[in-house]
């Protein structure tokens, strides 16, 4: 069970949720939920129990000194914090953990009873997987949700994957179960530069996030360090001529996949976010 510290009344509070590991390539989802917390100024109401769910040697814990001095240990969790978004209609319940080594469907009960009690009425998972993208295009953004009514209303997709999964996958599976409505972002990290951090793969998700609350979120360095990240690439490519053309065949395979789309819809969602966010700084 996992105790909560104070926590006042939240209005429709909305569950957002990154686990780092297996379902988080180069800490895209992960990080989307840091800047959240840091952006929303939100606050930590409450932690599950390591003990029952993360082997120590797997995911051991730090030591270090807190802010009087003292030394401490920091145990390998995961936190729930709360916020109150300038702008939204609703609270925001952010969860942002560590995928556990044991007890999956005991973690994922603890942790949607605790969002219940906190009054959360959807549930957002997000993920990010290495695939076959080339850096130098948008990074593609993969939506899927658990009711017909969300998959028409967001325009995203039934999920359809077989496969092994992760701890998001057994989140969603846990949602269902218990007629919670989720969606599930997921964004594809091009494979060859998989090392941590992808900014440009945080800043998708989060645009898709605005998408979803209607909503401008503040995005402070993510747009830059996006594109420093993309040109940090971009000088490795040009050193290992062999990369290059690896990245000039998944451009092309890319272009010839998204040629439909590269109109219409599309552009109209990125002209209607680049408003609202104008809109927002001009307020």
């Amino acid at each position: 069970m996992i105790e909560f510290d104070d926590v006042p009344g939240l209005v429709d509070p909305l569950v957002i949720a990154a686990f780092e590991g297996w379902n988080d390539a180069a800490d895209a989802a992960s990080g989307v939920v840091d800047h959240l917390i840091d952006v929303w100024g939100a606050r930590v109401v409450g932690a599950v129990d390591p003990e029952e769910f993360y082997d120590f040697q797997v995911n051991r814990p730090t030591v270090g000194n807190d802010e009087q001095g003292m030394r401490r240990i920091t145990w390998p969790t995961t936190r729930i914090a709360v916020a109150s978004p300038p702008g939204l209609d609703r609270d925001v319940i952010l969860v942002r953990g560590i995928e556990p080594n044991m007890r999956w469907r005991q973690f994922c009960a603890e942790l949607l009873a605790a969002c219940d009690e906190l009054g959360g009425t959807m549930v957002v998972t997000l993920g990010a997987l290495l695939a076959d993208s080339p850096h130098t295009r948008p990074i593609p953004v993969s939506g899927t949700a658990s009711e017909p009514e969300l998959v028409d209303s967001l325009k995203v997709d039934e999920s359809t994957y077989e496969g092994p999964t992760g701890i998001v996958g057994v989140l969603q599976d846990a949602c269902v179960r218990l007629d919670v409505p989720s969606v599930s972002y997921w964004a594809a990290v091009p494979h060859y530069v998989a090392q941590p951090p992808c900014p440009k793969a945080t800043l998708a998700l989060v645009n898709h996030l605005e998408d979803l609350l209607g909503v401008s979120i503040p995005l402070g360095d993510l747009p830059e360090d996006a594109r420093a990240w993309e040109r940090g690439v971009d000088e490795l490519a040009e050193e290992d001529e062999e990369v290059a053309e690896y990245v000039r065949a998944l451009e092309e395979s890319r272009d010839t996949a998204d040629l439909p789309e590269a109109s219409g819809e599309a552009i109209a969602r990125e002209f209607e976010r680049y408003l609202k966010r104008r809109g927002g700084s001009e307020g």
